[in-house]
C-alpha cells in the first residue's frame, strides 16, 4: 500500500495542498524526526516563498491531490457564470463557511466562493473581510487554472475575470 502512495506524486509534479493551493514537488527526501525515518515530499509554493514538507505516507490522507483535469476547470468556470447564492445567515457564519470551502482544496467549492463574493462596479462595496476571502479564493482558482492550462497567472486571471464580467452583462 505504501508503495502505491510513493509513486502517486513525483518530483516536478504540480500538486494542490488544501490549505495552500498549487505547489510543485521539488524533491522526495528522507528525514529523521523524533527518531523515525520519514520519507517526505518537499513542496515549493513559489508565489508565497514557502516550502512545505509532507510525509509521503500521509499525503492523500491530508488531502493533497494532483491538478484538476481540464474538464473540471471548464466546469469550475461554468460555475462562475451562475447566479450568486448568498445565504441569509450572519456574515460571521458565512465567512466561516467560505473559509472552509477555500481551505478544502476542492476546485468547485473555491469557484462557488468566487462566484458568491464577486462584486460588479455597480454593486455595493465589499467589506474588508469579504474582499480578503474573495481575493484568497480568486488567487487559488487562478493558480490552478494557470497550472492546468499551461499559461501564466496573469493570463489565467484575465480568463477568470472575463467569465465573471460576462455573467454581469
Amino acid at each position: 500500500m505504501s508503495k502505491a502512495k510513493k509513486t502517486e506524486f513525483r518530483p516536478d509534479d504540480f500538486v494542490v495542498y488544501p490549505t495552500h493551493g498549487v505547489g510543485r514537488i521539488v524533491s522526495i527526501e528522507e528525514q529523521e524526526i523524533a527518531g523515525l525515518r520519514l520519507e517526505m515530499f518537499v513542496i515549493s509554493f513559489e508565489k508565497d516563498k514557502m516550502t512545505l514538507r509532507v510525509p509521503t505516507s500521509r499525503a492523500t490522507e491530508i488531502g493533497m491531490r494532483g491538478l484538476s483535469t481540464p474538464d473540471l476547470i471548464d466546469r469550475a468556470l461554468e460555475t462562475l457564470k451562475g447566479k450568486a447564492r448568498v445565504k441569509r445567515a450572519m456574515w460571521s457564519r458565512r465567512a466561516q463557511e467560505y473559509e472552509q470551502k477555500i481551505n478544502s482544496g476542492d476546485l468547485m467549492s473555491i469557484a462557488e466562493v468566487v462566484r458568491d463574493l464577486h462584486r460588479n462596479d455597480d454593486q455595493r462595496e465589499q467589506s474588508y473581510s469579504e474582499r480578503q476571502l474573495y481575493e484568497a479564493a480568486l488567487d487559488r482558482l487562478t493558480r490552478e487554472v494557470a497550472a492546468v492550462s499551461g499559461m501564466d497567472e496573469a493570463g489565467a486571471q484575465k480568463k477568470v475575470e472575463t467569465v465573471l464580467t460576462a455573467r454581469a452583462a
